[in-house]
């Protein structure tokens, strides 16, 4: 039997049809075109709003939780929030500048005639093509000075790794010493071929520099060893940076005459961007306010919504299927369809229909696919043990905890990214972040068990006193970092089988299983809906999009095979 029942999730008032009974059931009609987005993270919610802009169709998005943004989100707690990861607003593409601009402007006191000032100088805002008119003042980009830190050997260096008097005091003459003939000695015998991330960061910085300060921390991350990961991730996350460019900024920056410049900073590789922007109320403010907008100009939003099985016809996809909350099969048919989920989940979603066969290859390289897990305790304290030198609080957003005997692999201090992410400003309010995967016993533990080991492992370093502790929050995200490793060397051929689906579109981090920054998985939803507004068939330009590349620009067609 079957039952008509309205989403209680859904706010703009929209039905769905539902079955009580394993069959599908049969989805509202409609004659305008629809996508089927699933996943409502930065990918799924800029793909929507951008057919919106561009086409005639219906954007229906699917999400599985009851929350927007994905791992852009912020999380509330007891009138604190709670941003997963940390999220810069920066981007080097002025067409995703401008698009976050449209959506939320800079807060009025750093603005004048188009003009951001810092620190005495002038920056030029990117002007947005339509700023969205809202009289919600709290609707505001701030803008953040960037300061990221090594805490290592109870100490800390600067990051990027600084030449400064500080950096050869922490590491003492004899590790400075080694580290500089280690640089010297690959610049002149480099490894020829990288393959590995061993290799990349190697030929970079050189074996001593590497092994002080990135492969502690990086398989903290992955949990393998950097010779076990595909050198492609290095190419994706640190392309450009090296110990030379670290010299070259520094050289730069002390000698040079200071121009005034735009803030999306083109020249500055992005891990020595010192400003961005930031949502006054965390990177899930952003995302709240687009899906609103969605919502407001006639699209859908069903939350609950656990998508299980894909529909396919030829070489077409023809609808979804999901669970909701009450355990109920809902269908979505569409004529295009964007799949932020994991490309695992997506391939088991294919094979899961009746009558429907995944190529062996294909399962086979899915099911090969790897993930890390993340975990964020967030810590309210009363202060923290260890200050600027001047006595001030710590100005860090990050600090990478490069100290082998505890677990954690970064810490965030959430006052410094906004001030309003804290509801009492003499509180301290930090986030310790844990790589893991779900079969770890780590990622098993209680919340309480999780707190405690947390609290601990942050006072044996140093940085706070258990004493201090006010209160604690535990948030776990699966599948946060898709893997360079497993059977990625073979990616290509899943690629080659779901590009094969003519309207289907794979976008974002983890619906493309590339460790893309919030504005890269963006541009692939950009992309993709300029695809169909303008007929084109193939999908390279979407594979194409890479962290460090001129987004705007072509570029040539190749295959994502690992090197």
């Amino acid at each position: 039997m079957s039952t008509l029942i309205s989403d209680p999730i859904a706010k703009n008032g929209s039905s769905v049809s539902t079955e009580s009974d394993p069959a599908p059931a049969r989805a509202a009609e409609s004659s305008a075109a629809r996508a089927i987005i699933v996943g409502a993270g930065p990918a799924g919610l800029t793909a929507a709003i951008e057919l919106q802009r561009q086409t005639g169709v219906k954007p229906v998005i699917l999400e599985a939780s009851h929350e927007i943004g994905g791992i852009s989100r912020t999380v509330r707690y007891k009138g604190n929030r709670m941003d997963i990861g940390g999220h810069r607003f920066f981007s080097k593409s002025e067409r995703v500048m401008k698009w976050w601009l449209e959506m939320m402007p800079v807060e009025a006191g750093a603005e004048t005639n188009g003009q951001l000032h810092y620190q005495g100088q002038q920056r030029d805002v990117p002007e947005p093509k339509q700023a969205h008119v809202s009289e919600n003042e709290d609707l505001v980009m701030l803008v953040r000075q960037r300061k990221s830190r090594i805490y290592f050997l109870r100490r800390f260096f600067d990051y990027p790794i600084k030449m400064s008097a500080d950096t050869f005091r922490n590491l003492g003459f004899v590790r400075t010493m080694r580290c500089g003939f280690s640089y010297l000695r690959t610049t002149v015998m480099p490894k020829r071929e990288e393959k590995t991330l061993e290799d990349f960061i190697i030929n970079r910085f050189g074996r001593e520099l590497y092994l002080t300060f990135f492969k502690s921390y990086t398989e903290k991350v992955w949990g393998v060893p950097c010779d076990q990961i595909s050198a492609e991730w290095g190419a994706q996350r640190i392309k450009g940076l090296s110990l030379k460019g670290v010299i070259t900024h520094f050289l730069k920056k002390t000698l040079a005459p200071k121009p005034a410049g735009d803030l999306s900073q083109k020249q500055t590789e992005t891990s020595l961007i010192e400003r961005f922007l930031y949502p006054k109320y965390g990177p899930g403010q952003l995302w709240e306010h687009v899906a609103e907008l969605v919502k407001a100009g006639g699209g859908e939003i069903h939350m609950g919504i656990h998508a299980e099985r894909v529909i396919i016809e030829g070489n077409r996809v023809v609808a979804v299927e999901g669970l909701n909350d009450a355990g109920e099969r809902v269908r979505f048919a569409g004529d295009y369809f964007f799949s932020t989920m994991p490309v695992r989940d997506l391939v088991r979603s294919i094979g899961a229909v009746k009558g429907q066969t995944v190529p062996g290859d294909v399962n086979e390289v899915s099911e090969g696919l790897m993930y890390r897990d993340f975990i964020t305790v967030g810590i309210l304290a009363r202060k923290l043990a260890v200050k600027e030198k001047d006595g001030a609080k710590l100005k860090d957003n990050w600090i990478y905890i490069q100290e082998p005997d505890v677990t954690v692999g970064r810490l965030q201090i959430f006052n410094n990214w906004s001030p309003y992410l804290v509801e009492d400003d003499e509180k301290t309010w930090i986030g310790l972040e844990y790589f893991c995967n779900d079969t770890d016993p780590l990622w098993k533990l209680t919340d309480d068990e999780m707190k405690r080991y947390a609290v601990d492992e942050i006072a044996r370093i140093g940085i706070l006193k258990a004493e201090d502790v006010e209160d604690a929050h535990v948030v776990r995200v699966a599948k946060t970092y898709p893997a360079y490793f497993g059977s990625y060397d073979r990616f290509d051929v899943i690629r080659g089988y779901l590009d094969g689906f003519e309207n289907l579109f794979l976008v974002g981090r983890n619906g493309m299983h590339k460790y893309n920054n919030q504005d890269h998985s963006m541009l692939t939803a950009m992309t993709a809906v300029e695809n169909i507004a303008k007929g084109v068939k193939t999908k390279s330009n979407l594979w194409a999009i890479n962290t460090d590349m001129e987004y705007h620009e072509e570029k040539a067609e190749k295959q994502p095979v690992a090197k």
